[in-house]
C-alpha cells in the first residue's frame, strides 16, 4: 500500500498522509460511478438542482473550513482561500440553475417533426491541478453533475485533502452514493487508469501543456472526447495613453497572485517605449511593498511556491546578478521566492518566452500597435492578457488582434463562473464555465418523427 505525505509548503510539515488510489480502484470506482449515474440522470431535473443547491449550501457551511485546508495544502492566502471556498459554492448553485433549463431545439424540416436531445455522457473524469484544487475541480464537477453525470475526480498528488473533505460534504449534502469520488493518486497510475478507462466517457484536464498532449493522445486511441486547461504565458499591454499610475499599481498582482502559480499570469508587460522608463519608476514601489509571508496571516498577499521542485525550476530563470526589480520573500523554511521582474531580458529569452509559474515577469518595451499585437501573439500560448488604453478603437481592435481566449481592458479579470473561459493554440482545447458548460458534458441526439400517412 503506498501512501503520499501532504506537506505545508510554507513550512514543509507534513499535514496529512493519503493512500494512493490504484488502477484496480480506479475500475471499481468507475463501475460503481456508472451504476449511481443511471439513477441520477432518470431523477427529475428538479431534484437534480434541488440537491446540487443542497450542496452548495452544505459547502458554505464549511467555507472556512474548506479555506483553511487550502491555506496548509496549497499555501495560499487566507483571503484568496476563502474566495476559493466561495467560488464552488457559487459554480454550483449557478450549474443547479441550468438542469432545468439544458434544453434541446425543433428542428423545422419536410414530413415530420425534428428535435434534439441533450443527454449525459455517462461517467466523466475530472483530473484536477495543484494551483487552484478547489474551484478548478469544480469548473468540471459540477457542469458535468448538472448534466446528469457521475464524476470522477482525481486531485493533484501535492493537494487533495480540500478535495476529499468536498467529497464528504457532497454525501453530507445528499448526493448519491458513488456519484461524485474523489481518487487520490499519482497521475501515472490513477490518472492514466482514469483517461484509458473505456468507461470514462470524457476526460476534463488542467496542468502543464506537456502532460495534457499526452492525455489528448491516449484520449484519441479511444475517440475519447476531452477539455484541456494547459499553460500560458499571457501579456499585460501598456499603452501610452493609457493611466499610467492604474496599469502599474494593478500589474504587480497581476502576476503574483498565487506566487505566480496561475496559468492566467500576466508574466510578459509589454509597455509602450515613451512611457517606459515612467512606467517602471512607478512600478518599482509596488513590487517592493508586496507582502509574502505566512498565508495564514490576513495582511499576508504573497504566499510560498508549492514544492522544492517548483522552486527550483523558478530560480533557474532568474540567474544571480540579473537586471531586476525584487521585493521580499522570508527566509528559512518553506518554499519562497520573491516577487522579481527582470528588466532586460530580450524578447526571444527563456523567461520571456517560457511558462515559469513563479512570481516573476518580464517587461519589454514596444514601439507601435503593430509591434504590441506582434510581441502579444509571439507565444505558442494563448490564455489571457490585458490590454491598458483609454481610446476604445485601440482596446477593440487589439482584442481582436491578440490570439488568446480571455481578454481583459483596465483590468486583469479572467475567470468568472458566468462567463467562458479557454485558450487558443497549446493553451488548450475547449471551453469551460459560462451558460454553455453543462451542454459540454452532453451528447446532442436528433430525433425526427414522421408526419406522413
Amino acid at each position: 500500500m503506498h501512501e503520499h505525505s501532504v506537506l505545508n509548503p510554507a513550512t514543509e510539515e507534513v499535514i496529512g498522509t493519503v493512500r494512493a488510489t490504484t488502477a484496480a480502484e480506479v475500475a471499481a470506482a468507475v463501475a460503481a460511478a456508472a451504476r449511481a449515474q443511471r439513477g441520477w440522470a432518470a431523477a427529475a431535473p428538479a431534484d437534480r438542482a434541488r440537491l446540487l443547491r443542497r450542496f452548495a449550501t452544505v459547502v458554505d457551511e464549511h467555507r472556512e473550513e474548506l479555506a483553511r485546508i487550502e491555506v496548509r495544502e496549497a499555501g495560499h492566502t487566507l483571503g484568496n482561500a476563502r474566495w476559493e471556498a466561495a467560488n464552488v459554492r457559487d459554480l454550483l448553485e449557478y450549474a443547479a440553475g441550468g438542469t432545468e433549463r439544458l434544453m434541446g431545439r425543433q428542428i423545422p424540416v419536410a414530413g415530420g417533426i425534428d428535435l434534439t436531445i441533450l443527454e449525459p455522457l455517462g461517467v466523466v473524469g475530472v483530473i484536477a491541478p495543484w494551483n487552484f484544487p478547489m474551484p478548478i475541480a469544480a469548473w468540471g464537477t459540477a457542469p458535468a453533475l448538472a448534466a446528469g453525470n457521475a464524476v470522477v475526480l482525481k486531485p493533484a498528488e501535492t493537494t487533495p485533502l480540500s478535495a476529499l473533505r468536498l467529497a464528504e460534504l457532497a454525501l453530507e449534502a445528499g448526493l448519491p452514493e458513488h456519484l461524485f469520488q474523489v481518487l487520490p493518486g499519482a497521475g501515472d497510475t490513477a490518472g492514466s487508469a482514469l483517461v484509458t478507462h473505456p468507461g470514462v466517457a470524457k476526460i476534463v484536464f488542467t496542468g502543464s501543456t506537456r502532460i495534457g498532449k499526452q492525455i489528448m493522445a491516449r484520449c484519441a486511441e479511444l475517440t475519447k472526447p476531452l477539455t484541456l486547461e494547459l499553460g500560458g504565458k499571457s501579456p499585460n499591454i501598456v499603452f501610452a495613453d493609457s493611466d499610467l499610475d492604474a496599469a502599474a499599481a494593478a500589474a504587480p498582482m497581476s502576476f503574483l497572485d498565487n506566487a505566480g502559480q496561475d496559468c492566467c499570469a500576466r508574466t510578459r508587460i509589454l509597455v509602450q517605449r515613451s512611457v517606459y522608463e515612467r512606467f517602471l519608476e512607478l512600478l518599482v514601489p509596488g513590487i517592493e511593498s508586496v507582502v509574502v509571508g505566512d498565508p495564514s496571516d490576513e495582511k499576508t498577499e504573497m504566499g510560498p511556491l508549492i514544492s522544492e521542485s517548483q522552486l527550483a525550476r523558478v530560480r533557474s530563470y532568474v540567474p544571480a546578478g540579473a537586471a531586476a526589480i525584487r521585493g521580499t520573500a522570508p527566509a528559512g523554511p518553506g518554499f519562497w521566492f520573491p516577487p522579481t521582474v527582470l528588466t532586460a531580458e530580450s524578447p526571444g529569452s527563456p523567461a520571456a518566452t517560457e511558462e515559469i509559474f513563479g512570481p516573476v515577469a518580464v517587461v519589454l518595451p514596444f514601439e507601435d500597435e503593430a509591434e504590441a499585437v506582434s510581441l502579444a501573439n509571439a507565444t505558442e500560448y494563448g490564455l489571457s492578457g490585458s490590454i491598458w488604453t483609454r481610446d476604445v478603437g485601440r482596446a477593440l481592435r487589439v482584442s481582436q488582434a491578440v490570439r488568446a481566449g480571455n481578454l481583459s481592458v483596465n483590468s486583469h479579470s479572467s475567470v468568472r463562473y458566468s462567463t467562458p473561459f479557454g485558450g487558443y493554440k497549446q493553451s488548450g482545447l475547449g471551453r469551460e464555465l459560462g451558460p454553455d458548460s453543462l451542454a459540454a458534458f452532453t451528447e446532442t441526439k436528433n430525433v425526427f418523427i414522421s408526419t406522413e400517412a
